[in-house]
């Protein structure tokens, strides 16, 4: 594909669209003391998260996390030494990897949740013979 200079307008327009809608990132850093990826954004706002609750860094060591590259945009993070990317953009949105990635986690919350509504709901479900016995079908 050629590269002309009308693409490449297209394209800072493209970005500069981009840029208009969302914060960049102006720093970025691991913090070994709480374990948590720190954000500056040119908004002003800081952000911090853990890394296990983004897919691709969910089990980063601290030597890993510790060199982050800002695309010139301010909307990406690489991550070089586990060749993980990260879109701001959808990081702030909450979106911290894929939807099928953030179902399998949120269902994995789900399973481990302990209340009073779900203890209770068991010991019910014990005085009425607990789950019902598979039954094998033979043809």
């Amino acid at each position: 594909m050629e590269l002309t200079d009308e693409a490449v307008a297209a394209a800072n327009r493209r970005a500069q669209a981009q840029r208009s809608q969302h914060p960049g990132v102006l720093k970025a850093r691991f913090d070994r003391r709480t374990a948590r990826l720190v954000l500056n954004l040119d908004s002003g706002l800081q952000v911090a998260f853990l890394p296990a609750q983004a897919q691709g860094l969910e089990q980063a060591t601290a030597d890993e996390l510790a060199e982050i590259e800002i695309s010139p945009s301010g909307l990406g993070l690489h991550f070089p030494r586990l060749d993980a990317d990260l879109y701001v953009p959808a990081l702030l949105e909450g979106f911290l990897g894929s939807r099928r990635w953030l179902a399998q986690q949120r269902g994995r919350l789900g399973g481990v949740a302990n209340t009073e509504a779900k203890a209770q709901a068991a010991r019910r479900n014990g005085r009425l013979g607990g789950r019902p016995r598979k039954v094998a079908v033979l043809g």
